[in-house]
């Protein structure tokens, strides 16, 4: 960094209109010289653009490129509902509030009479937690970006949070910081990006249960509760995510929730930092830098708004569960179709995996984990920092979904078609990538004025399967359709190459 000191020259002129006349020079000089060897230095800072606390405002912030490139996160839910490990992560609100007879049952026969949920964390003991070795597994998956929930519905913090005095991972329980375990170990073992979930709500808070009573008109508990952990969270582990959730109940006005992200202009992360949907009624698939609009989404269509789909490896769980069979599990290449289907149509994947109490991850998510990541290995170019192409699916052969790369002026290079089931019967398949669209959003949103141009004169210049490059690729462009040849089934096997293949389809754009 280099500093420039600039001093006025000192006039030693009795008349006052000359020393103003040289103070006025003097000051256009400094100017200058200032704007000059910024220039030459190229240290200018930039200006910062000041957000206000509205979503008109709110929402014109450009989504940071890192986040739309990544296309792949890990999702983990996280606490004392690990415990029980038993239905759900909303064990405590099943069992307490709806007295669900199978949680009211499991109880009776496995807990002593009285017993309260706070009594399950001093059993989270997280004794076999490895924060270095959860980063590695998941940057071995292929994801670029993990999200850890700070805290879920039940409360119980996992980190030493002032205003949960009692009900944290630092005084009951593992007696870790485990936010700050993780976020380093993914720091410094991984070039994955850190993000964490919080709950605005909270099923049992006195203070959240008083300012529902008053019909949301006092504030006490976000004033006192939440917007203190916001912001220690915010300063203390630099997460790039924000990942809101427990929203749904009150209005967007009631959790401060404009006032809080307009806080994007003195972030300490400002610059990278991205949020989701989830600030209060009204809210989701309508503000935020990407959304979620609900669990599992996933249109099937190209959305205009960047999203994400949050979705989890056990099907009917998002916290670990002890209670479930084979069945309950999504397969490798389920999540692998899912990854594809989603990413087609402009969106990223959010997969979840719940630890046990012990702090270890399950061997069968490892094992779907590690299979996206053998998959990524192969096919990442067609997934990572694509865009999404003319077609998401293709029009004649429902099995082939689409993505495309474009180079730094925005013309077109590659098309990626994705198989997802392979063609036995024939080895072969035809396709449609330059059929004509129905997408709503396909002018000028996602695709870009200029890719569209590029079409008209499009030439295929070479074909490939990923992971086969060796292997010549036959094919033959009639019209808008394509029809290729697989190699040789052994040789793909040979590969290992399974789930989902992918052709590149290499354009030569003469413009």
């Amino acid at each position: 960094m280099i500093s420039i000191k600039v001093s006025f020259f000192q006039s030693h002129e009795r008349t006052s209109k000359i020393s103003l006349n040289r103070c006025k020079m003097e000051s256009k000089l400094l100017i200058i010289l200032i704007f000059t060897f910024c220039a030459k230095l190229g240290n200018c800072a930039k200006v910062q653009t000041k957000y206000e606390p509205n979503w008109s405002s709110l929402d014109k912030r450009p989504l940071p490129s890192w986040y739309d490139e990544a296309k792949v996160g890990i999702f983990i839910h996280w606490g004392v509902y690990s415990v029980p490990s038993m239905g759900s992560e909303w064990f405590w609100k099943y069992w307490k509030y709806f007295k669900n007879t199978n949680y009211v049952e499991f109880m009776e026969k496995n807990y002593k009479p009285n017993f309260s949920y706070q009594e399950f964390a001093q059993d989270f003991t997280a004794e076999l937690f490895d924060a270095t070795q959860w980063s590695l597994l998941f940057k071995d998956s292929g994801a670029k970006y993990v999200v850890l929930t700070s805290k879920h519905h039940e409360g119980y913090c996992l980190w030493p949070s002032e205003q949960s005095f009692g009900w944290n991972s630092m005084d009951v329980g593992p007696k870790r910081d485990i936010i700050r375990e993780l976020s380093s170990a993914l720091r410094n073992n991984t070039d994955l990006k850190f993000g964490l979930y919080y709950s605005l709500f909270e099923w049992f808070n006195r203070m959240y249960i008083d300012d529902k009573l008053h019909l949301f008109l006092k504030q006490n508990y976000v004033t006192n509760k939440v917007r203190p952990e916001q912001m220690y969270l915010i300063q203390e582990y630099l997460p790039e995510i924000l990942w809101s959730d427990g929203d749904a109940e009150a209005p967007a006005k009631y959790w401060k929730s404009e006032e809080f992200i307009a806080l994007y202009n003195d972030s300490p992360v400002r610059d990278t930092i991205v949020t989701n949907d989830r600030w209060g009624i009204g809210t989701a698939c309508k503000h935020g830098d990407f959304y979620n609009c609900q669990d599992r989404f996933n249109p099937g269509v190209l959305q205009p708004h960047k999203w994400e789909n949050a979705f989890t490896l056990d099907k009917a769980s998002w916290g670990q569960r002890f209670d479930l069979t084979l069945k309950d599990f999504m397969t490798s290449e389920e999540v692998i179709h899912e990854v594809v289907t989603t990413v087609s149509c402009n969106g990223n994947v959010l997969i979840n995996v719940g630890p046990t109490k012990y702090g270890t991850i399950l061997p069968i998510f490892e094992e779907r984990l590690r299979d996206m990541g053998q998959w990524l290995k192969i096919n990442g170019e067609a997934i990572y920092a694509t865009k999404p192409w003319l077609y998401q699916n293709d029009i004649v052969t429902p099995s082939v979904w689409y993505t495309s790369r474009v180079d730094e002026g925005k013309q077109l290079i590659n098309i990626y078609a994705i198989v997802l089931e392979y063609p036995y019967d024939s080895n072969s398949l035809t396709i449609y990538p330059w059929g004509n669209s129905t997408s709503e959003y396909l002018d000028v949103r996602l695709i870009g004025l200029e890719l569209l141009n590029s079409i008209r004169d499009r030439n295929i210049y070479s074909i490939e399967m990923l992971g086969m490059e060796d292997s010549q690729i036959k094919w033959d462009l009639h019209g808008s359709s394509l029809h290729v040849e697989f190699p040789p089934k052994n040789h793909i096997d040979k590969r290992r190459l399974k789930h989902a293949w992918t052709f590149k389809i290499v354009v030569n754009s003469e413009m």
